[in-house]
């Protein structure tokens, strides 16, 4: 039994996934890099946009493949963008751009966005870009965390609202309403979170919907039995 559960979680790598979304998925990423980074080339110019277009190309994979992860809504794409770029120039001023300064830099961005509840996983690339970054970004001081980074991350955000409107996803992502009476409350989710002592990219509410949806669909089942 526990082989024949394991086996599908094998090939699937997302639940609830399946190829039509991959493709629309990958068509959104495509049109939104496309757009922000010319967009964003000629406010910039052209190679400081393609520097800093390499994490936003992270974000994309987040925002249009798991648009209902918590790391990939509006908030923490621009802020954990702009805020982890900002950790790296300060890493850079300090420390130069060694080995040290590069561990500084997303160290800082980690603190940082989880301080600000904007942690988003691609925050560690765009530190570590000012740390390795040449004299024409570090030129522009911090300032480069707004434009192009937060700028970047500002025309992905937008290409992703309204591309979601037509893929027929949430976005920004609003988890489905528990039942009024649920027999699995929010509290026991939350134990069971911080028994398992462990992170997960799935949201609270999300996971008590799942749940009781789950629960629905095991107690129809059990009547047409």
């Amino acid at each position: 039994m526990l082989e024949r559960l394991d086996r599908p979680l094998r090939l699937r790598q997302l639940s609830g996934t399946n190829w039509r979304e991959r493709a629309v998925a990958a068509l959104g990423a495509a049109l939104a890099i496309g757009a922000a980074g010319a967009i964003s080339a000629l406010i910039v110019g052209s190679h400081a946009a393609l520097l800093l277009a390499a994490p936003i190309g992270a974000s994309a994979v987040i925002l249009f493949a798991v648009p209902s992860s918590p790391l990939g809504q509006p908030w923490p794409v621009i802020v954990g963008t702009i805020l982890s770029i900002a950790c790296g120039i300060l890493a850079t001023q300090l420390l130069g751009h060694g080995p040290l300064a590069a561990g500084m830099a997303v160290g800082a961005s980690i603190l940082l966005m989880s301080a600000t509840r904007s942690l988003h996983p691609p925050g560690g690339g765009c530190a570590l870009l000012a740390v390795l970054g040449g004299p024409e970004l570090l030129a522009k001081g911090y300032w480069l965390a707004l434009v192009p980074g937060g700028l970047n991350a500002a025309l992905l955000v937008v290409a992703g609202l309204v591309f979601h409107r037509f893929s027929g996803h949430s976005y920004p992502h609003r988890a489905v309403p528990a039942p009024a009476d649920p027999r699995i409350l929010p509290e026991d989710i939350d134990a069971a979170l911080e028994a398992a002592q462990e992170s997960f990219d799935v949201s609270r509410a999300d996971l008590v919907g799942l749940f009781e949806a789950a629960e629905r669909h095991a107690v129809a089942r059990r009547r047409r039995a």
